[in-house]
């Protein structure tokens, strides 16, 4: 699927190409290339520049490169080769950075997990993706699930870093004093014959040993995406996909400056728009990356504040809860230079409202995990056009295709499935060849997103082919939902959509038809699901109904469900 796209003599003629940004190159050159070598590029150009700040820990290129060089020999010495799965279960921090890259430079494959996962989500994607090793901290949050994983046989092996080692000397004795009981003891684990202590990989890693890689066919992440049946699939993300991407989205503002930026991350590494644009975006620009291990509002503020980043990608629900915080006008945000949101759509009030605030410019682009994520973005600069998601990234071409027959584009101004052709396309679906196939038309991937292209070839998202939510950003899928409730005994009938919500942008509801003659409760319903699913997936409301809508073959449909939750707001 992948080829190495380089400047050419053609002169495509697409709409968007007449008004294109004139800062940007839609033509330029892309040469193939590996993750690693971003890496190294910055590590040679910055070494003493700060690159992680981490609750006031800082570390600078030249050290993370060292780490990263190191804990690459230690995961080569356990066996980590060329094709290796090792799994991420980490929330932001300089770990998450530096084992990322050392999978890579080792040879392996990295898979990204949601530390939010169920066990019973863990086991799904750890079986599927044929992980090996994870990665995580010694949090009781995080290693109580690894433990299980471990002892169930479901996971091989773990090595666990030391949360506290993460954190500046005082504020290490501190946690260990106030919070050591959120410290898993490890050492005492009944699964510690499988788990290898960080300071031990280091301690044994040897010389490291270079591995060729071939950036246009080499996989550098399986990233994890749901369908319409919402049961996850892994996106083959291969080195050049990603690392074509965040050179995408780097020139997508040229005023940036090499070496001389500050990213803030808030979003977590583990989804695909945090780990090219926050992270990899942050790797490739030579930038300090202010690492927050959670969002939460204050302490965002506060932080924001205090180290003045001058990047901050985000999702709507983000910008919003920062535009209406009650004490916004006490804290400073004028260092901001630009914001990217993504994720969800980005209300025009939230964008306008939120550039009034800091007099930083904050576009929304659009993508998904298959594309490594962002395919299209706004100009930074110019005409503003309310509800639109921009024009394609460099060398990708948007083609909006028929929703009866995908092999034919249709008119301008008329509805088409946006289908996306770019060096940034994933390579296909890891062990679902079927699935991949389907997903693709020719050379262009199906979104499911239906979307019109104005007259100067801006595209606007307009309804969806797939049953999806978008709940914060993230993909939420209503069947997986549904069969998490089917799973209660007293349930007959479910079904679940996507409802308006103020914070979250969209948020699940689930409508339950009970068996003749059974009781339950919301809370019952609830209590059922809350090891079933993430948090995110949880249904923000649940209405039990006598008799559930169907479609003339018996189908249950949503339509008029979805039409009641429209009106019903209407009203108020």
């Amino acid at each position: 699927m992948n080829t190495a796209v380089t400047g050419t003599s053609e002169q495509e003629n697409y709409a968007w190409l007449e008004g294109y940004p004139e800062q940007v190159n839609w033509h330029m050159n892309f040469p193939a290339a590996s993750l690693p070598d971003l890496l190294e590029r910055s590590v040679s150009r910055f070494p003493d520049r700060p690159f992680t700040n981490f609750l006031g820990k800082v570390h600078s290129f030249k050290e993370i490169g060292a780490m990263v060089d190191k804990t690459a020999a230690g995961l080569q010495a356990i066996g980590v080769k060329k094709g290796t799965k090792v799994g991420l279960f980490l929330p932001n921090c300089p770990t998450f950075i530096v084992y990322y890259y050392a999978i890579l430079k080792a040879g392996g494959t990295v898979v990204n997990f949601n530390p939010l996962y169920t066990i019973e989500e863990l086991s799904y994607q750890i079986d599927d993706s044929e992980t090996e090793i994870m990665v995580t901290l010694d949090l009781k949050l995080l290693f109580d699930k690894i433990e299980t994983l471990l002892q169930s046989g479901v996971l091989k092996q773990a090595i666990v870093g030391s949360f506290p080692a993460l954190l500046p000397s005082v504020k290490s004795v501190l946690f260990k004093m106030a919070k050591g009981k959120e410290l898993a003891h490890v050492s005492a684990s009944p699964a510690k014959d499988k788990v290898v202590l960080e300071a031990n990989l280091l301690a044994a890693a040897g010389p490291l040993t270079p591995v060729p890689i071939d950036p246009l066919n080499d996989v550098a992440v399986l990233q994890y995406t749901g369908g319409t049946t919402g049961k996850p699939k892994g996106a083959m993300l291969t080195h050049n996909n990603l690392h074509v991407n965040v050179q995408q989205v780097a020139s997508w503002a040229p005023e940036l400056v090499d070496g001389g930026e500050r990213v803030f991350g808030v979003l977590p590494f583990f989804h695909v728009f945090a780990m090219t644009v926050v992270m990899n975006f942050g790797v490739c620009k030579g930038s300090e990356i202010i690492i927050m291990p959670r969002f939460v509002l204050d302490d965002a503020l506060k932080l924001l504040h205090k180290t003045k980043p001058t990047v901050m990608p985000g999702v709507p629900t983000l910008y919003n809860a920062m535009m209406n915080h009650p004490k916004l006008k006490s804290y400073n945000l004028s260092s901001l230079k630009f914001c990217l949101s993504g994720g969800a759509p980005l209300p025009l009030e939230v964008k306008q409202g939120f550039e009034k605030i800091t007099g930083c410019k904050l576009v929304e682009g659009y993508g998904l995990s298959e594309t490594s994520p962002v395919a299209t973005c706004n100009p930074i600069e110019g005409i503003v056009k309310e509800k639109s998601i921009g024009v394609p990234m460099p060398r990708t071409v948007v083609s909006l295709r028929s929703l009866d027959d995908p092999t034919k584009e249709v008119p301008q101004g008329e509805r088409g499935e946006v289908c996306i052709k770019g060096p940034q396309v994933m390579a296909g679906y890891w062990k679902r060849p079927e699935a991949t196939k389907d997903q693709f038309i020719g050379d262009f991937l199906r979104t499911g997103d239906v979307a019109v292209m104005d007259e100067d070839g801006w595209f606007e998202i307009v309804d969806r082919t797939k049953d999806l939510i978008i709940c914060s950003g993230y993909n939420v899928y209503p069947r997986h939902i549904e069969e998490a409730i089917y799973q209660f005994p007293a349930v007959e009938e479910v079904t679940v959509i996507g409802i308006p919500d103020e914070y979250r942008g969209e948020a699940p509801k689930a409508f339950i038809k009970l068996m003749a003659g059974q009781k339950a409760t919301a809370d019952e319903i609830m209590e059922h699901l809350k090891a079933k699913l993430s948090k995110i997936e949880l249904p923000a409301e649940i209405e039990f109904r006598d008799e559930l809508p169907k479609t003339m073959i018996g189908k249950l449909s949503k339509k008029e469900l979805k039409e009641e939750e429209a009106q019903k707001r209407k009203a108020t």
